[in-house]
């Protein structure tokens, strides 16, 4: 870790927030905030604690705010067993950390060949997604609301070039979610882990791989000391939500004014977080190229139609879970079909012929 430089977040630590004055004290709310990113994290970890701010300054005071990053009280993927305990209120944590509770939890995060962040939150705004979250949730004692996305992810760093799906065989990666269940379907061998573990695992050669975020995230990280070929979007993480998790007891004490505050915090939040990101990422991925010397390589044709396949299985599995995962898997693939064909007519179809027009292609 003391080889990683990482921006400086003193500023959003997200201590206990002070009170404006003491006649208020007897109305305060304390909400313990654990998270499954380390402090400090360029991106994630800064969004995480900039929210734990903002919903101390929203409330004035009056939802007192005490913020744990991962590994301060908690483990990484401790934190929905910490909250649920009601030992603290809050976590907040990409949901598909806990697909070993239910595999359809990975549809509030991302899925392979899923929506992008606009489509995504749609979804979950919109087209019926909060109501089925809050369902899978419930039962594990949860109310959860979105309050980070990092945008379409890399496909990741590799120590080697990959020419075909066959150059996945053998191969030992870090992949979060139903995207590495795709992979260990194609023959890689996938571990999970946090991030601030990535690092040493990739220098020491016991990974071959690993997908983290993308250019502005994975700058600070230095991957680019063991792997030289980066790829571009994935087909694992079109977006990647990330969300205020909190104790269902708890949520369901507070009042609709500690809920709007919460639930407002959250929508700024998730907006600015995907924001700075992709404000970030064209800076970032030509310093890991004029830089480090960093090759950036996409992913060919033949290898995304072999993710497809590997993809379509694994859905199939999921379906097949419970009727949860079914009526999930159901509403979300509806959802993408139908709000992706209107993209591709309109944004997607602009976005390309402006590329083209002015040469960004």
């Amino acid at each position: 870790m003391k080889r990683r430089t990482f921006l400086s977040g003193a500023a959003l630590a997200g201590a206990s927030t002070a009170l404006a004055a003491p006649a208020i004290s007897q109305e305060r709310r304390q909400m313990t905030i654990v998270s499954a990113y380390p402090r400090d994290f360029p991106g994630i970890g800064i969004s995480v604690q900039r929210l734990v701010q903002r919903i101390g300054e929203i409330s004035d005071g009056k939802i007192a705010t005490e913020y744990y990053a991962a590994g301060e009280r908690v483990g990484a993927f401790d934190v929905l067993d910490e909250v649920a305990s009601g030992n603290s209120q809050a976590y907040c944590a990409s949901e598909y950390y806990f697909t070993g509770k239910h595999p359809a939890y990975a549809y509030f995060t991302v899925v392979p060949f899923g929506m992008t962040t606009t489509e995504a939150n749609a979804w979950i705004k919109f087209g019926g997604g909060q109501e089925l979250w809050d369902e899978l949730a419930g039962e594990f004692g949860i109310k959860s609301i979105l309050c980070s996305n990092t945008g379409t992810q890399a496909g990741g760093w590799f120590n080697k070039e990959i020419n075909s799906a066959d150059d996945l065989k053998g191969l030992k990666m870090r992949i979060a979610g139903l995207g590495g269940q795709v992979m260990t379907k194609l023959g890689a061998s996938t571990v999970v882990l946090p991030g601030g573990q990535i690092y040493e695992n990739l220098v020491s050669g016991t990974i071959d791989a690993a997908e983290w975020i993308g250019p502005y995230n994975d700058y600070f990280m230095k991957f680019y000391e063991a792997a030289k070929y980066y790829y571009t979007a994935g087909m694992h993480e079109p977006n990647a939500s990330a969300c205020l998790g909190m104790n269902a007891s708890w949520w369901g004490s507070l009042s609709e004014w500690e809920k709007n505050v919460i639930r407002a915090a959250c929508l700024e939040e998730n907006a600015n977080s995907y924001e700075e990101t992709q404000s970030n990422n064209g800076v970032y991925l030509k310093k890991l190229v004029d830089e480090h010397g960093v090759q950036v390589r996409d992913f060919n044709d033949d290898t995304w139609d072999a993710f497809g396949d590997a993809a379509a299985e694994v859905f199939e599995e999921v379906r097949n879970h419970s009727d949860i995962a079914a009526r999930i898997d159901d509403s979300y693939q509806s959802y993408l079909r139908q709000i992706g064909g209107f993209m591709d007519k309109f944004e997607y179809t602009f976005v390309r012929q402006r590329n083209r027009v002015l040469g960004l292609t």
